[in-house]
């Protein structure tokens, strides 16, 4: 649904992690197998698949704790909140099994055929218990973890299913094949969504209702933490503003026939709304709001879409300004009441 995407990498995007993108399995990135009888594909040197699985373990760890932040520091403004352990998820079967012993060397991880801990926020509350990254999760209160697809992707999802089932403050036990018994976690309370890394060079974040998505292009682009706060905070907006069931609510048809007339502008609002919201996210969790001012200036200036600009989006130049006011917006309401929430949490406008 909701995205920010340039349409070209950055200049200077990692070759090392183009190594890594030709090594992960098929039903990951949605590839092909090759032909039979076809050649294989030249395995790229041992050394590049190291600098690119330090590059996406990098940023994952850049990214956790940015976004527990976000999450926790905000739930009093969420209509739906859940457990936020403080880990970002990985699986075995989102790797080929040539790789497999690299990459599980490379994580820490096990050889069970589970999902397992990417990244942890230092200071969360799955790191305060015990865990590590590498910990493969293989029952949560004791329900098992790995649902029956065979896609990765709904494997992660089955664990952030478990979690979102729990009372939002309610500690839990975790099994994990390193400990004889399992870890009890006492979790912070955050706004319900589940967060991964993409291992994709190109630059765009997307959200669903339910996971926010940010590509590793993405995480390079936006180079200091507070910019990289501000995507995710955008992103995380949509969710906690329900824009993609709101817009299914408004009858948007996708696809093509979005980027015209009522679709489009319909987007165009949900887009503006998040922007504004994520003003307000990224002050809770103690960012400076001027981050936001800065991510879409640098955005615009590099990548502004010109004739080739979204109809679903605003123009940068716009997202800038509509940034602006909100942040002056915030620091009334913030002088008359240091508990003042966003109006949009409140009052939701229709979409119509």
């Amino acid at each position: 649904m909701t995205s920010l995407v340039i349409r070209r990498a950055r200049q200077g995007c990692a070759a090392v992690l183009a190594a890594l993108l030709t090594m992960v399995a098929a039903p990951a990135l949605g590839a092909s197998a090759p032909a039979r009888g076809a050649a294989a594909p030249a395995k790229p040197p041992a050394d590049a698949l190291a600098a690119s699985l330090a590059t996406i373990i990098a940023m994952e760890r850049r990214v956790a704790p940015i976004v527990q932040r976000l999450a926790v520091d905000s739930a009093r403004w969420c209509p739906v909140t859940m457990a936020m352990p403080g880990w970002l998820l990985g699986d075995r079967r989102l790797y080929r099994d040539a790789i497999w012993p690299r990459v599980r060397a490379a994580y820490g991880a096990g050889d069970i055929d589970a999902p397992f801990i990417a990244a942890l926020d230092p200071a969360g509350p799955a790191a305060r218990a015990g865990l590590r990254p590498g910990d493969a999760i293989s029952a949560i209160n004791g329900q098992p973890v790995v649902a029956a697809s065979a896609d990765p992707h709904a494997r992660m999802a089955a664990a952030h299913a478990l979690l979102a089932a729990l009372p939002a403050d309610a500690s839990f036990s975790v099994t994990t094949p390193r400990m004889a018994m399992p870890l009890t976690i006492t979790p912070a309370r955050g706004c319900a969504s589940e967060f991964r890394v993409e291992a994709a060079d190109n630059v765009h974040a997307k959200a669903d209702g339910l996971l926010v998505l940010i590509s590793a292009g993405m995480v390079r682009f936006a180079d200091a933490d507070d910019e990289l706060a501000t995507v995710i905070a955008h992103e995380l907006a949509h969710n906690i503003l329900r824009h993609r069931a709101r817009l299914d609510e408004a009858a948007i048809t996708r696809g093509l026939a979005q980027l015209f007339g009522r679709n489009a502008r319909l987007t165009r609002i949900t887009e503006a709304e998040a922007d504004q919201l994520s003003v307000w996210l990224l002050s809770e969790a103690g960012y400076d709001p001027a981050a936001a001012v800065r991510f879409w200036t640098n955005y615009g200036k590099r990548h502004g879409g010109g004739i080739f600009q979204s109809p679903t989006h605003p123009t940068w130049r716009q997202r800038v300004a509509g940034v602006r006011a909100e942040t002056a917006l915030l620091a009334r309401l913030r002088a008359a009441d240091p508990a003042a929430p966003p109006p949009m949490i409140a009052n939701p406008a229709p979409l119509d």
